[in-house]
């Protein structure tokens, strides 16, 4: 009896302390909602843009070719400098050609000395044939060694003329204004017209073309929405497009797009376009790469800035402030993007209030204490 009673104090016992440890946990303070800021999201108008990779070359880019074989006697220039219209580049030893001219004047001397010697023969014969003393045989014959000794003045001066052009193709200039290339020749090589790569190239880059491909998907939809019944009228009307260089910098001057090629590469399934940018300053040289940006303008899509955003298995969602200051998840259908938005037509609407951050903390259903930021301040602090 007295065992019965033992174990029913201690169960007694137990009892109370568990009931004292709820009542003590009853009376502890719930932790406060945690605040966060939250954003009123509103439609907007919104600038987009289609990019495209694109290689960049000046207006002119012309090889400087030896039209005459020689040893490199003097580089004027070095490589990556700027020079004008006429400019001397290169010297190739003239000492051949220069004797060549030398010669080919001789040889014209020798033959006008022979025509004048056949004309004063013909001056000679013609009073003996006009008065009948010789037959005109031989004022025939005179009249024919003449002929062909005026033949022969006329071919040496040719002669000459050809022997001054290759004196004067020693001395290469520079064709139009622009940048010196990579110059793989030393003084001393031996050059000439059969030489496989060029001395250097010439780079015009007062304007610069950006050539870029379109895919034929892009091209179709292109096509069916750009404004204009032809592709010129389509291409003419295309606003000004960026230059978006490889540091992810912006080209200060736009750009327009020019020309298309009138069919697709079926190599790498594309159609080249090209877009035209100045460059007065000579900041972009032929070779460098970028993306060609073409904005398009999209009226009134809701914008849901990146940051407040996050993503679960390629799935991109936010938290929407419900009811009693309740979080939900909804993921979002995004139809383009900005540098700092997504654009996007479902998973919230106009006036929907979202979290702006601190998502890794938030769970759905969680009770928050919203601070609602300022459109204005968000927007001047991301631009789209």
């Amino acid at each position: 009896m007295r065992k019965y009673l033992v174990v029913s104090v201690i169960l007694v016992a137990v009892a109370l302390y568990i009931s004292g440890c709820n009542e003590a946990q009853g009376t502890q303070a719930a932790p406060p909602p945690q605040s966060l800021p939250v954003l009123q999201i509103n439609p907007s108008a919104a600038t987009t843009y289609l990019t495209y990779t694109a290689t960049v070359e000046g207006k002119t880019n012309v090889e400087i070719r030896p039209q005459v074989s020689g040893y490199l006697e003097k580089i004027y220039v070095e490589e990556g400098a700027y020079v004008t219209a006429g400019q001397p580049l290169f010297k190739i030893n003239d000492r051949p050609y220069d004797a060549q001219v030398h010669n080919t004047q001789a040889n014209i001397e020798a033959a006008t000395a022979n025509m004048e010697k056949a004309a004063i023969e013909v001056r000679r014969l013609q009073p003996l044939v006009d008065n009948k003393v010789i037959s005109d045989v031989q004022l025939k014959a005179a009249q024919a060694a003449y002929d062909a000794a005026k033949a022969q003045v006329s071919q040496a001066e040719a002669e000459s003329k050809n022997a001054g052009i290759n004196l004067g193709y020693t001395l290469l200039k520079a064709p139009v204004s622009g940048y010196i290339g990579r110059i793989p020749f030393k003084v001393g090589a031996l050059v000439g017209k059969g030489e496989p790569q060029p001395l250097t190239v010439v780079s015009d880059v007062k304007e610069v073309y950006a050539y870029f491909g379109m895919s034929e998907n892009d091209f179709l939809k292109f096509t069916s929405q750009a404004p204009g019944k032809t592709i010129n009228e389509k291409i003419k009307g295309l606003p000004p497009v960026e230059l978006q260089l490889a540091d992810r910098s912006i080209y200060a001057s736009k750009g327009k797009i020019e020309l298309m090629e009138g069919q697709f590469d079926r190599n790498i399934g594309a159609i080249t376009f090209r877009a035209t940018f100045p460059n007065t300053e000579g900041l972009l040289r032929s070779g460098i790469t970028g993306q060609v940006r073409i904005p398009q303008s999209n009226a009134a899509v809701i914008a849901v800035p990146q940051t407040s955003t996050y993503e679960i298995q390629d799935k991109i969602f936010v938290f929407t402030v419900g009811d009693s200051n309740k979080v939900v998840g909804k993921q979002l259908h995004i139809v383009t993007k900005t540098t700092n938005y997504y654009l996007v037509d479902k998973g919230v609407q106009a006036g929907d209030k979202i979290v702006f951050a601190g998502m890794d903390r938030l769970q759905d259903g969680a009770t928050i204490n919203p601070q609602l930021l300022s459109a204005d301040s968000v927007s001047k602090a991301m631009p789209q």
